[in-house]
């Protein structure tokens, strides 16, 4: 039990102190503090971000066109579209290989260069579900295409 002086000159000496001694409670908290940041695990998750380069942007009217695939869900049929066409699913890798190949010109006899850098853009709305959306993101991927993005257009107003 700690004691505390009196605050007069009366001469009771030292009364009990009923007043928590916190000191110890902070030394506590700050080594705990210091374990959970130490134990804390790393985020693993990384995302790569190609962002333009700084200045103002010159645009130029690229030769190779972007290829626009969507999906829709209706009802729970889905209907694949590689730009107007509608594509039956067990074509679509191969009829998507001929789209992008004949939308990038520059690209077209060289095939490593035509899967690292043409583009497809997946268009869906909010109304399909997720897990279709990342299924055909899956299976652009696994036809080799690695530029990969989302369409985001405006909200209608």
């Amino acid at each position: 039990m700690a004691g505390k002086l009196s605050s007069g000159g009366g001469g009771k000496g030292m009364q009990p102190n009923s007043e928590p001694n916190v000191i110890p409670f902070i030394d506590i908290m700050l080594v705990m503090l210091i374990i959970f940041m130490v134990a804390a695990p790393m985020p693993t998750v990384d995302v790569k971000v190609d962002l333009p380069p700084p200045g103002i942007p010159i645009y130029t009217q690229p030769e190779d066109k972007p290829t626009i695939v969507s999906i829709q869900d209706e009802a729970g049929v889905l209907t694949l579209y590689i730009g107007d066409e509608i594509v039956p699913q067990e074509r679509f890798r191969d009829r998507l290989f001929d789209v992008v190949r004949t939308n990038n010109t520059t690209m077209r006899d060289d095939l490593a260069k035509l899967f690292q850098n043409a583009k497809v853009f997946v268009d869906a709305d909010q109304e399909t579900n997720y897990a279709n959306v990342i299924g055909l993101i899956n299976e652009i991927d696994q036809t080799g295409f690695k530029q990969v993005s989302l369409l985001v257009k405006d909200a209608a107003i």
